[in-house]
């Protein structure tokens, strides 16, 4: 892998633990080392977050959230001192014009000749209270920035639609996993037994877990799959008793990390994720399963697609998808494979760091 010879700066709104993991990788092929500046969210935002980086060096952020909504703004106190402290050689920030210490910070890396990269979701487009304004404001904001590091190909896509060159727009697809270390799992071409759908996350609304619960329930009675929800949270209880309702052989084991969820990944047919969110989708892939997953931010255009998956569009119905990936085996097995080989060749960590480091090196 190319190194990038200089010291990074990476400013985040937060750390959260798997964002932890892709920092220390990428510091490992920074030569001048990396340090990164992150604070809290909000309370009610329910975010993991850790302090906790092996590699990278980490600045803890005053945070001062203002306003909700589509006003939403946030203030990181002791930005330009953290960045006195590091004196780094590039800078990457995101690209979220709501942060209000951000330009500052821009600037004081462009009087001393030094690129500010800008990280982000896209430009989707704004609606609402004062669309116009915002919409200026982020394109002013956008286009100071001497490169921009995106997600996915639609985010690439809205960037230059705002007339960013696409030359210096690069697409690093979010990963949260490394390649597989393991040779695809093999499975029966034929269901020998009740197939099994998997769920792994968090418990919240936003996941939509019962829609699955209700999707499983809507299924003839042959189709009727072992449902596995693994995960803890705000909605277990109220899922609990919707499932002793409508689906009671839905299994709730709990939270599970790291390797004691090798067994249920090893032993699915396919992972189900009706919401939002879900990082869990990509370790999924890394056994060899097919998808399900609620359309998004685009973060996942690139991971889930027609090969491996679905993407519901709210043109088709969770049960009418389930009861056509459970009504083929074979399917189903060449669609995991798929999975593997996505998070194997173009979907992982490895290939996260590669093109930041590309996007470094070409701007720097």
């Amino acid at each position: 892998m190319d190194l990038y010879p200089g010291k990074l700066a990476i400013q985040q709104r937060v750390l959260t633990p798997y964002r932890a993991v892709f920092f220390d990788a990428l510091a490992q092929v920074c030569n001048g080392g990396l340090s990164v500046f992150a604070g809290l969210p909000r309370p009610e935002e329910s975010i993991a977050t850790t302090q906790a980086l092996q590699v990278a060096g980490y600045r803890f952020a005053r945070n001062l959230h203002l306003l909700h909504g589509p006003f939403y703004l946030c203030f990181q106190g002791g930005l330009l001192h953290w960045l006195a402290d590091c004196d780094p050689d590039a800078l990457i920030v995101e690209a979220n014009p709501r942060y209000l210490s951000t330009p500052a910070a821009m600037q004081w890396m462009k009087r001393r000749g030094r690129p500010v990269l800008g990280w982000g979701l896209g430009a989707p487009l704004i609606t609402g209270p004062c669309s116009n304004l915002r919409k200026a404001r982020r394109y002013s904001f956008l286009r100071s920035f001497d490169a921009l590091i995106t997600y996915s190909r639609r985010g690439a896509d809205e960037y230059t639609a705002l007339g960013f060159p696409s030359g210096r727009i690069f697409v690093a697809p979010n990963a949260a996993t490394l390649r597989p270390a393991s040779p695809l799992p093999l499975r029966s071409p034929t269901f020998d037994r009740k197939p099994c759908v998997l769920f792994v996350g968090r418990l919240q609304a936003r996941k939509r877990i019962d829609t699955l619960l209700q999707a499983c329930a809507s299924l003839g009675e042959d189709l009727h799959p072992r449902l596995v929800i693994i995960g803890d949270g705000p909605e277990r209880p109220a899922l609990e008793n919707l499932a002793e309702t409508i689906y009671p052989s839905a299994e709730f084991p709990g939270a599970r990390h790291g390797e004691e969820l090798a067994p249920y990944f090893s032993t699915a047919d396919l992972f189900v994720l009706p919401g939002t969110g879900g990082l869990a989708v990509q370790e999924a892939m890394t056994y060899g399963l097919p998808v399900i997953m609620g359309q998004g931010d685009g973060t996942n255009d690139d991971l889930v697609r027609p090969a491996n998956g679905w993407q519901l569009t709210g043109t088709e119905t969770l049960v009418d998808v389930l009861q056509e990936a459970l009504s083929d085996a074979s399917r189903l097995r060449r669609m995991g494979a798929e999975s593997y080989r996505i998070v194997s060749e173009e979907i992982n960590l490895e290939r996260m760091v590669g093109v930041f480091v590309e996007a470094l090196n070409k701007i720097h």
